[in-house]
C-alpha cells in the first residue's frame, strides 16, 4: 500500500557542553520538517569546563545524565562539538588517483607538514569536496584536526552519562545548520550576523548565504553579571543563575544591576561588529540575531538595534518547528536562544 505520510525519523541528541551548563536537544524529522521532542539546560560546577576544556568529565557526565531525565525521551546516541578555536582546518588538493587507505595515508602526510603537534596527539578527519575547478585530476579535500585530548574528554563525558558519542562536530558548523531555521522564507545571499553571548565568551559569526565568512570570540559573558550580583548581594552563584533564569530576582537588584548591565552588553556587541567592519570584510550586515543565555535580558535586542543601526532579533530555531506535547512551549520560547548550538548538533544526525 502506498503511504501518504512521511515516516518519523528519530535523530541523535545534540549535546552542547558550555562553560556554565550543558544543553541537550532531541529532534525528530518528518519529511523535511523537524519536531522538538525534548530539551534540557543543566548547570555545571565552575571548574568542570574551563576555557572550553572539559576538566572534570565525571561532573559533565552527571549533568548530561540529569539532562536526559529532564528531556523525558528515550535517548541512546549523541552528537557534540569542540570549539572552533581548538580546531585547525585546511583545504588540500590531492590527486584523485588516491582512494581508500591510500588517500587516508596521503592526507596524514600532508597534515604532518602544518599541524604543530605530533600526529599521535591529534584527532583528524577529512572529507572529499569534489574535483578542483581548474585541475579536475585533483580532489579538493577539507581537513579538520584538533588535539586528541579535546575530543577524548568530550567523548568520555558523554559516554559516562549512558549515551554513546557518535560524532564530534565543530561548533561553527552546528551554528551554520541553524541559520536556515532562523531565516525561513527570507532571501539568501545577504550578510547576517549571529552574536552568541555565553557565560564566558561572546562570539560573532557572520554569514554570507549559509556559510560563515567571519568568526571572532572575545572574553565577555553572562558570568560578569552573575559575579556582580554575587559580590554585591551576597547570593550564591548557583542561586543567582537560577533566579536570573526564572525571573525571581527582586526589583531593586533588577533596577540597580541587571538592567544597567544591558548597556555593557550593547557596547560589547558594538565592539565585536567594529572588529568585523575594520577587518575589510564583505560589507554591512542586513540582520543580526542574538543567542546565548544573556540575550534574554529584557529589551536588549531593541537597544542593540538602536546602537548599531541593524535589525536585531532574538534567535529562536524552533519558531517554525512542531513541539511535542510534553515540551513546555512557553519555557522553550524563553530558553531557545541558548539552545542554538545544541539544535544544530541534533540536526547533524540527519546528515549521516
Amino acid at each position: 500500500m502506498l503511504s501518504l505520510f512521511k515516516p518519523k525519523t528519530a535523530g541523535w541528541v545534540g549535546v552542547d557542553i558550555g562553560s556554565a551548563s550543558v544543553k541537550l536537544v532531541a529532534l525528530t524529522k518528518h519529511g523535511q520538517s523537524y519536531q522538538i521532542e525534548g530539551y534540557a539546560v543543566v548547570p555545571l560546577p565552575p571548574a568542570a569546563v574551563v576555557d572550553g576544556n572539559v576538566e572534570i568529565p565525571g561532573e559533565v557526565s552527571d549533568a548530561i545524565e540529569r539532562g536526559i531525565k529532564i528531556c523525558g525521551v528515550s535517548l541512546s546516541h549523541a552528537v557534540t562539538a569542540v570549539p572552533s578555536s581548538a580546531v585547525i582546518t585546511k583545504r588540500l588538493e590531492i590527486s584523485n588517483a588516491f582512494v581508500g587507505m591510500e588517500l587516508e595515508e596521503q592526507v596524514q602526510v600532508e597534515a604532518d607538514q602544518f599541524i604543530p603537534y605530533p600526529l599521535e596527539e591529534v584527532a583528524l578527519d577529512f572529507e572529499v569536496q569534489g574535483p578542483v575547478d581548474k585541475a579536475p585530476e585533483l580532489n579538493d579535500i577539507l581537513l579538520v584536526a584538533c588535539r586528541r585530548d579535546d575530543a577524548d574528554s568530550r567523548e568520555e563525558a558523554i559516554n559516562g552519562s549512558g549515551l554513546k558519542c557518535e560524532v564530534i562536530d565543530i561548533d561553527t558548523y552546528a551554528i551554520e545548520r541553524t541559520l536556515p531555521l532562523l531565516q525561513q522564507g527570507e532571501p539568501g545571499g545577504q550578510l547576517v550576523g549571529i552574536v552568541d553571548i555565553g557565560a564566558a565568551t561572546l562570539t560573532l559569526n557572520v554569514f554570507k548565504g549559509n556559510k560563515i565568512i567571519y568568526n571572532r570570540e572575545q572574553a565577555f559573558g553572562g558570568n560578569d553579571l552573575t559575579n556582580m550580583i554575587h559580590q554585591q548581594k551576597g547570593i550564591e552563584v548557583a542561586d543567582v543563575e537560577r533566579m536570573l533564569s526564572s525571573g525571581e530576582l527582586d526589583e531593586e537588584t533588577m533596577d540597580m544591576l541587571v538592567l544597567p548591565f544591558r548597556q555593557t552588553v550593547v557596547q560589547q556587541v558594538s565592539r565585536a561588529l567594529q572588529f568585523y567592519y575594520s577587518s575589510g570584510s564583505q560589507g554591512q550586515l542586513s540582520k543580526l540575531y542574538l543567542a546565548g543565555g544573556t540575550s534574554g535580558l529584557e529589551g536588549l535586542s531593541d537597544m542593540v538595534a538602536e546602537e548599531i543601526g541593524v535589525s536585531t532579533h532574538i534567535a529562536n530555531p524552533f519558531v517554525n518547528m512542531q513541539v511535542a506535547s510534553k515540551v513546555n512551549a512557553a519555557r522553550l520560547q524563553k530558553d531557545a536562544p541558548c539552545l542554538l548550538k545544541a539544535c544544530g548538533l541534533a540536526q547533524r544526525s540527519f546528515d549521516i
